[in-house]
């Protein structure tokens, strides 16, 4: 984001009206903010309004928090407090500093390629994000997550709906432990209880090897060869009650043809799944995803 220099960013949606843009613009003006970043897109179905703004920290007088006081009359007078803003379905306008570093749980299963990408991409600097936990529903990832630094959580999965209940509890501890900005999903491979799809609402981000609407639930790329399909991919989602039908994040695809196997459409598939997973997230942390009536507008 930027060039590393500390900026504020305020996100919000509304509905839409004459002298939204100015009303923004007047009020960090006066308050002697330099804006280094500004987008705004009008949903003309719904009649709404969003908006993403970076300023500049070191042009205001003020911490966070006072700034955040300052603008919510602002905020209230362009309805940005309603219950339908642009933000995730619940939330509110928000302003958020770069200064703080945001955090993720990662939740695993059996398969290792989205999680060696996201620790990868930690270690190098290219996600901005700490890692306080990895939860995995089989320990053979528990290595290789050590091996980065970051802690590995086994909860075993038991098949009956009693054990599964109690698995799930003992996650959630430890997820809502971390207070994280992010819980991942990556090919967690276990569908989530309604409260925690509720509790972790615009927080919890799934990656699925298909590219949805198509071919939702369990082996997705089987689905795909036997329908015989040219163009496979994958989708990075926010995780609601529905399975699979949440706003969607990020998408990406690749042509395959009559030649290629199920193998061969899953080793391809993996090479989509990691790069889209991690720009979703990436625009996720960066507070560049707004959700409105089930559809996201990415900045």
């Amino acid at each position: 984001m930027g060039n590393g220099e500390r900026r504020y960013v305020i996100t919000f949606g509304c509905p839409d009206r004459v002298g939204i843009v100015a009303r923004i613009a007047s009020f960090i003006a006066e308050l002697g903010g330099w804006i280094v970043e500004a987008a705004y897109h009008t949903d003309p179905d719904t009649g709404w309004f969003f908006t993403r703004q970076e300023v500049r920290a070191d042009s205001l007088p003020y911490p966070v928090d006072e700034l955040r006081r300052l603008f919510a009359p602002v905020a209230a007078s362009l309805d940005a407090d309603s219950e339908r803003n642009g933000g995730v379905e619940g939330s509110r306008w928000r302003i958020d500093d770069t200064a703080s570093t945001p955090t993720m749980v990662v939740l695993v299963s059996r398969e290792g390629h989205c999680l060696y990408d996201l620790l990868g991409r930690v270690a190098s600097g290219e996600l901005n994000v700490e890692v306080p936990a990895v939860i995995g529903n089989h320990d053979g990832l528990a290595d290789i997550t050590r091996a980065f630094g970051v802690p590995f959580h086994h909860v075993p999965f038991p098949a009956d709906r009693d054990g599964k209940a109690a698995a799930f509890d003992e996650v959630a501890s430890i997820v809502d432990a971390c207070a994280p900005d992010a819980i991942v999903l990556a090919r967690f491979m276990q569908i989530l209880p309604p409260e925690l799809c509720r509790s972790w609402a615009g927080r919890a981000l799934n990656i699925h090897h298909s590219f949805l609407p198509s071919f939702v639930g369990a082996r997705p790329y089987h689905q795909a060869y036997q329908r015989g399909v040219k163009l496979i991919g994958a989708t990075c989602h926010y995780v609601t009650e529905d399975l699979d039908a949440g706003p969607i994040i990020e998408q990406d695809v690749i042509r395959v043809d009559h030649s290629d196997t199920v193998s061969d459409m899953v080793r391809r598939g993996r090479d989509i799944e990691k790069v889209v997973l991690a720009r979703g997230l990436r625009w996720h942390l960066e507070h560049r995803v707004l959700v409105h009536a089930g559809r996201t507008v990415v900045f």
